[in-house]
């Protein structure tokens, strides 16, 4: 199936400001894509780009006081089919895991893994099967754990933070679920797209992003990070 994917954003800035683009598709789905990314912005300066230590293809430009508005549409090829469920899917030690995830196993800005967590995500899955049993769990407790309220979103809510207020959006489900993920030993990276409408009826308000998480899991031969999501209340 093709699906187009596009958006329109819009910022007010009071000076110049240096800015970060993180409005692309990501690297991973170029084989697929059939109409290429009619990226612009608005007034029109320059952007250049770069890929950043997580793969992902990046912007850089100097935007000027006032309205700036950045739009990007491209038509992408996928199979349409959900993401893969493998309840099999067996979880590496540290000693075994790639060089390249153990990244995802450190504290980041939004997920202290060095925090209270790490000593409550053991007490509550320790006694989980490791592997995709155990990640299941830490979705499961996180879904039944915050109440989701768009209202109540705040962009500097860290994953300590949200079990401790127990309320957030999607990022604090993912940062909440990447932190238990990587105080267990599970390397896990948070991700963002669109929030598809596709089966979805039409709403009067503009579309959002959406956020899940990714972990990795498999056996030697096909290790791999597996997108987990989950649909939260409205």
């Amino acid at each position: 199936m093709l699906i187009r994917v596009d958006f329109e954003i819009s910022f007010t800035f009071p000076e110049a400001t240096p800015v970060v683009l993180m409005t692309y598709l990501h690297p991973s789905r170029d084989p697929t894509v059939r109409s290429a990314e009619q990226f612009s912005i608005e007034p029109r300066i320059p952007v250049s780009g770069f890929i950043d230590s997580y793969g992902n293809l990046c912007g850089r430009a100097v935007v000027p006081s006032g309205l700036v508005t950045l739009r990007n549409q491209a038509i992408v090829e996928d199979c349409g089919l959900p993401d893969l469920v493998v309840r099999g899917a067996t979880q590496a030690s540290v000693q075994n895991l790639p060089d390249s995830v153990l990244m995802f196993l450190l504290p980041s800005r939004y997920c202290e893994v060095d925090s209270e967590l790490k000593e409550l995500a053991w007490a509550l899955f320790k006694g989980t099967p490791p592997g995709w049993s155990r990640v299941q769990a830490v979705c499961d407790y996180v879904h039944h754990q915050i109440r989701f309220d768009y209202q109540q979103a705040r962009p500097t809510r860290t994953a300590l933070e949200a079990y401790r207020e127990r309320v957030g959006v999607c990022r604090d489900y993912m940062h909440l679920a990447i932190t238990f993920c990587r105080c267990l030993n599970i390397p896990a990276r948070y991700c963002t797209g669109y929030l598809g409408d596709i089966g979805v009826p039409k709403q009067p308000s503009p579309m959002d992003f959406s956020a899940w998480f990714e972990v990795f899991l498999g056996g030697r031969a096909d290790s791999r990070f597996v997108g987990i999501r989950w649909q939260v209340p409205a």
